[in-house]
């Protein structure tokens, strides 16, 4: 890894501290380059006339996706955002009264809010895995569930928004596997700042999105689909032009490829950004990036854990680039106006965004760190001081 280059692509980075990647993190020169030479072109000649022209730069998306994840091209769609991958999959899935979806306590708040929209409208079941008391899955309990419930869904987030946790998703997924159940991947938080590849996550359908770990654009993202999925016909609820081929009067023909779940109509100036992020991350290496993040993840929690009015909330056996804590005694807004002062770029987590994870902790906030790998010991070590002295 070149990090004197990776901190060269960065743009007028000057004197700020920017952990804030498991929000919208910061992309690379050539990313904005890309945007901005489409849109450029595109003012030119017109958006249909440079799709044509760009055809074979706009299929590069799908093979830097696949390749990121281990998997073949016609199982990557575009998606506008990981939400709308994720309501596409969900869609396409015939749920109906007592069906019940499982899911973790820490999955994500727009997932909660789709399966709550789910038990409203339709009568749907959601259960929830327990934790144990370190955090992690309780996969027995999850055994018990199977067993219970007529489950037709398993919904489970890999690194949550709101913690630093990495949940045990290959086990999820060989379970669901020999059940024959289908498993829909929440990887929003964990593509582009640790390994993740299909050869050892068996799941059905995976959403990410580009503004993230990525270092994409935002309203960018992509959704993997499972060749069974494919095989078994299944498509979003509602379909477009992108999705099938309107063949009769009253006929269609679904799209062989993973595109079904797609949309027609894409931001096609943020796709090349998104495919030149996913460009440079690949030449990179996530094995790369993910040895880089874990020297300073573990810097940072180890510079945290030597302030003794400092806690930090974020449990389970394997953590994360993302760090969640309070410090005794001070105020959020405390908190905010110090990293103000110091030009500190970080994120907050607050209950709605978390509610059962949340009430077991016993807090209503949390300062987000989420360093990446084109940080510096340097900054860490800067970063910690200047919590130490809040």
């Amino acid at each position: 890894m070149n990090h004197e280059k990776i901190r060269a692509d960065l743009v007028d980075y000057g004197d700020k501290l920017f952990v804030n990647s498991a929000g919208a993190s910061l992309m690379p020169r050539s990313v904005g380059e890309k945007i901005k030479e489409y849109l450029d072109r595109e003012e030119r000649l017109g958006g249909y006339t440079v799709a044509g022209q760009q055809a074979e730069e706009i299929a590069e998306f799908y093979r830097e996706a696949a390749h990121l994840i281990g998997c073949a091209t016609h199982n990557i769609a575009f998606a506008h955002s990981a939400s709308t991958g994720y309501m596409q999959a969900l869609s396409s899935i015939p749920l109906y009264a007592k069906d019940v979806i499982i899911t973790s306590e820490v999955d994500y708040t727009s997932n909660f809010l789709q399966f709550l929209s789910l038990h409203k409208k339709r009568g749907v079941i959601c259960e929830i895995i327990k934790s144990l008391p370190n955090g992690d899955l309780d996969i027995a309990h999850f055994r018990q569930l199977i067993d219970q419930y007529p489950v037709k869904l398993v919904a489970v987030t890999h690194i949550p928004t709101n913690s630093g946790m990495v949940q045990d998703v290959a086990t999820i997924g060989e379970i669901c596997a020999a059940e024959n159940l289908i498993f829909l991947l929440d990887a929003c938080q964990s593509i582009g700042q640790i390994e993740v590849n299909l050869k050892n996550i068996k799941c059905d359908f995976l959403t990410a999105t580009g503004r993230k770990f990525l270092r994409g654009p935002r309203g960018t993202g992509f959704l993997y689909i499972s060749d069974r999925i494919l095989n078994e016909g299944y498509a979003p609820l509602l379909l477009d032009g992108g999705n099938a081929t309107w063949t009769g009067p009253d006929t269609y023909e679904l799209v062989e490829s993973a595109e079904r779940f797609g949309h027609w109509e894409k931001p096609y100036a943020m796709l090349a950004g998104l495919t030149e992020a996913l460009r440079y991350l690949n030449e990179i290496g996530i094995q790369n990036v993910e040895k880089q993040n874990k020297k300073i993840i573990e810097r940072l929690r180890g510079n945290l854990a030597a302030i003794p009015s400092v806690t930090c909330y974020d449990l389970g056996t394997q953590t994360s680039n993302i760090l969640t804590f309070r410090k005794e005694g001070r105020t959020l807004e405390d908190i905010q106006q110090a990293f103000s002062n110091h030009l500190i770029f970080y994120g907050v987590s607050q209950k709605h965004q978390g509610q059962i994870d949340f009430n077991k902790k016993g807090v209503d906030w949390v300062i987000r760190l989420s360093p990446h790998y084109f940080n510096t010991v340097e900054e860490i070590d800067r970063l910690s001081t200047i919590i130490e002295e809040i």
